[in-house]
């Protein structure tokens, strides 16, 4: 496992565009944004606490299902699976690495946010950094899952649509989940990203730790950790 992650942090220090989207996109975007509210400092502190979590979300699910789309066409997968290698120990090499840099990406665009474009927020940044990590390793776990139903990074891309753009529009960013149609609210009770934002908001709105900022640690790192076994299970040893 270890030795898997080694080999793609590796192959993404050789690849400076793949890098500038992970770390320096998501800082580009929320400061992009903190001007377009430069009037309305409270509404920037409202979204940018919510954006905090979703963008590195989007972008490790789009890097991750088409880097791992990537190796899976090239046939370094199914050489890889020929070793004595478990899915298992495979998945999880990728998620270990995508998760390293999933970590500094967190980290620099919660900085950014807080301590230069002076985001707002009653409770801990340490806290802000826990959810935001824990979206981009969702955004991983995703991303190796629908790697596996896709044969060309354009179908990769396409998955986008199909997997975050529901849970963007549902997750309460742009109005209250209790204020929409029962069904649709349904529905975004059990949508990941509905509780990642959830748990900015209860960071943004809260100085301590309340019971539901927990629960909604406890959702989005459990709906990361069945991705990964749901991506280890649909891993193919050959590629149609």
């Amino acid at each position: 496992m270890t030795a898997t992650a080694g080999r793609v942090l590796r192959q993404l220090a050789h690849d400076p565009r793949t890098i500038a989207l992970l770390v320096i996109v998501p800082v580009l975007l929320i400061t992009l944004l903190r001007y377009v509210f430069d009037g309305a400092a409270g509404t920037f502190d409202s979204i940018g606490a919510s954006l905090l979590g979703i963008f590195p979300l989007i972008t490790m699910f789009l890097v991750t299902s088409i880097a791992t789309l990537r190796e899976r066409t090239s046939g370094t997968l199914e050489r890889l699976l020929s070793l004595p290698l478990g899915k298992g120990g495979l998945i999880g090499g990728y998620a270990l690495a995508f998760g390293a840099v999933a970590v500094v990406q967190s980290a620099l665009a919660t900085a950014v946010s807080v301590w230069l474009l002076g985001l707002d927020v009653a409770g801990s940044p340490w806290l802000l950094l826990l959810v935001a990590l824990l979206d981009a390793l969702l955004g991983t776990a995703l991303g190796l899952f629908v790697s596996a139903f896709a044969a060309s990074e354009f179908q990769a891309v396409q998955f986008m649509p199909a997997v975050i753009f529901p849970q963007l529009l549902l997750c309460g960013l742009f109005t209250p989940r209790e204020a929409m149609h029962p069904v649709l609210e349904a529905i975004s009770n059990v949508l990941p990203m509905s509780y990642a934002v959830d748990g900015m908001n209860q960071v943004l709105h809260h100085t301590g730790v309340t019971g539901d900022f927990v629960r909604d640690v406890v959702v989005v790192a459990g709906s990361a950790l069945l991705v990964l076994c749901l991506g280890a299970v649909t891993l193919r040893r050959r590629t149609p």
